[in-house]
């Protein structure tokens, strides 16, 4: 290895870990921002643009701005992370927010079955919301 080189390698397991860490706590502000139907899709064997997909719905335009909101705010106070890009939030009907590895998808209820991303992704596993590494609960 290139001993010169300014970053650090990252370790697989590790970035793994924390792509999971953000995708569940993701997940969790969703639902506490009253988010319906929350799913989180593990990508990693079906593409190597991302690790994770969060899947959530709203039932209005302030409720998606609260969850895109809180999301952010908790994956960059808790986690240190900060979000590469967002797109939809003044439309509001499909709001994304990318933070490299994970992807988080807010949707009204009509503009998540229009786009059907579960059944466009139906070959991700479900991650189950109970096997956060490291956390009690």
């Amino acid at each position: 290895m290139d001993q010169g080189n300014a970053r650090p390698e990252i370790q697989p397991a590790n970035r793994e870990s924390g792509a999971l860490r953000r995708a569940l706590t993701a997940a969790r502000v969703a639902e506490e921002n009253r988010g319906r139907d929350v799913v989180v899709l593990d990508m990693r064997e079906l593409t190597p643009v991302f690790d994770y997909f969060v899947i959530a719905s709203g039932t209005s335009r302030r409720q998606l701005h609260a969850m895109s909101e809180e999301i952010d705010h908790a994956l960059e106070d808790a986690l240190g992370d900060r979000r590469m890009g967002i797109e939809g939030y003044d439309e509001s009907r499909w709001i994304l927010l990318d933070y490299g590895d994970v992807v988080i998808h807010l949707f009204e209820p009509e503009t998540r079955e229009y786009y059907a991303l579960e059944q466009l992704w139906a070959q991700a596993k479900r991650v189950p919301r109970e096997a956060v590494p490291g956390e009690g609960s």
